[in-house]
């Protein structure tokens, strides 16, 4: 016996000394570092993501009724589904007659005037049904007044300096007041709430109201405790690198709308505002990181303007670089329908729904994002590459290609017709014009005619 010990126990001290000492090498500092630690569910690769104001959506409101909707949303294109806060709304200090989906007062419930918990079980089994995926919008950050939680759990919440519960500051917030993150009661309770929808209603992830109110390293943990039930999606309502590393697949391109919308509206005066977030985007967002491109959404609807009121006479031309230029790209509902009425927040105002060929170009360019593979997103999407031309100041042209897809794209972001000079070599070779199947050949010697307002994607001819 006393021989054994003898013998094991320098073994064991030569174990422990190359274990310690395998765990406390330090890697290369001069070695690029993985920056994203979290994988993309595969199905978002060429995803169209599709916000749904429960409250417009249907002249009843209600999910079921917005589930009858699903097979047309699948023929559009859609594959997320996005719905605005389902659960019971805040009565104290509420906003209009019907209040905001975004002051929450319980988070384990399912708003009545929208149905009830086997209503939304219901909704997520028959997008899965058809291939679609469902995502809920999450408000993190703050709760209505009458929340359970102001009375079980005072403590949890912020306070001004008068030591009153306080709305975010310097926000029109009066019907919502804050929680406090540094209370880890706080942090475990939500986290535990978002789950229970997971493992509840099979929901496939989150939209996170004002996501960078929140601390970072919230996020981070519930990305990791979602994933301990099932891979996940989720996207920010924030424009951050940060938030990419551990968190969500997808922020907010808010940048790249207020771009195009200075340049559509004469507010600049050339194409340089695009140029800026095409060259952050690129520099300063990691290689795996997703954004989202929009023309609309129900902030932008609601409260400055229709898509037709933020980008006039270049709407359309706005729409094909939010679906054929870097980003996932977005619908708010309605906008298929062309609705141009900025939806009511606070009370009932249905969209009416209707054929409209806006509609059918989200339907066409969807078609050719998911069919190929130049246009996808994050690592399995092609980087956009700038075309000289010699109309840069109200011509947009780049090429997205890869080993098997290569797309050319020409938009005409003026009032003016232009006649172009097509500079370098990398846009020469055989395509197909995507909206009138004719055949295209580039050259050094090649031009291009532009209307006013257009654009012209040529894809190449494999």
């Amino acid at each position: 016996m006393t021989f054994l010990k003898r013998f094991h126990l320098p073994l064991l001290f030569i174990s422990i000394f190359l274990i310690v000492s395998a765990c406390s090498e330090k890697p290369d500092p001069y070695q690029p570092q993985k920056y994203v630690k979290l994988d993309h569910p595969e199905w978002s690769k060429n995803a169209a993501i599709y916000q749904i104001n429960t409250r417009q959506f249907t002249e009843e409101g209600t999910l079921n009724a917005a589930e009858e909707h699903l097979p047309r949303l699948k023929d559009l294109g859609v594959d997320i589904l996005w719905l605005m806060p389902i659960h019971e709304i805040g009565e104290k200090n509420r906003k209009g007659t019907l209040g905001s989906p975004y002051s929450v007062k319980d988070y384990y419930s399912v708003n009545p005037e929208f149905g009830d918990l086997e209503d939304l079980k219901s909704f997520v089994n028959k997008a899965h049904e058809l291939g679609m995926y469902v995502i809920l919008d999450w408000v993190a950050n703050h709760t209505a007044w009458d929340n359970p939680l102001t009375e079980e759990h005072p403590n949890w919440y912020a306070r001004d300096w008068k030591g009153d519960f306080r709305p975010t500051p310097w926000w029109d917030w009066s019907d919502i007041i804050d929680l406090d993150y540094s209370k880890p009661e706080v942090r475990e309770y939500m986290t535990q709430a978002m789950k229970y929808w997971v493992e509840e209603a099979d929901v496939d992830g989150f939209r996170a109201d004002v996501a960078g109110f929140v601390p970072v390293d919230f996020w981070n943990n519930v990305r990791k405790e979602l994933e301990g039930v099932k891979p996940v999606f989720m996207l920010a309502e924030w424009e951050s690198r940060d938030l990419h590393s551990e968190a969500f697949d997808m922020t907010y391109a808010w940048s790249w709308y207020e771009a195009v919308e200075k340049i559509t509206t004469g507010d600049a005066e050339d194409l340089s505002p695009l140029y800026v977030y095409y060259s952050w985007n690129e520099s300063a967002f990691p290689k795996k990181s997703m954004r989202m491109t929009f023309v609309s959404n129900h902030d932008k609807n609601a409260w400055e303007g229709t898509m037709y009121e933020a980008f006039g006479d270049g709407l359309e031309a706005a729409i094909v670089l939010s679906v054929v230029g870097e980003g996932m790209p977005l619908i708010y509902n309605g906008q298929e329908a062309g609705n141009d009425r900025r939806l009511e927040f606070f009370e009932k105002d249905p969209i009416v729904w209707r054929d409209h060929p806006t509609g059918d170009l989200y339907k066409k360019l969807f078609e050719l994002m998911k069919e190929n593979s130049a246009l996808w997103h994050s690592e399995w999407g092609a980087t956009m590459i700038r075309v000289p031309n010699s109309s840069e100041e109200s011509v947009l042209s780049f090429v997205r290609q890869n080993e098997e897809n290569k797309v050319f794209a020409v938009i005409n972001f003026s009032g003016d017709p232009q006649s172009l000079e097509l500079e370098e070599s990398l846009h020469h070779g055989e395509y197909i014009d995507y909206f009138t199947d004719e055949s295209v050949e580039f050259d050094e010697n090649s031009t291009l005619e532009l209307k006013a307002w257009d654009y012209r994607v040529f894809v190449r001819q494999n």
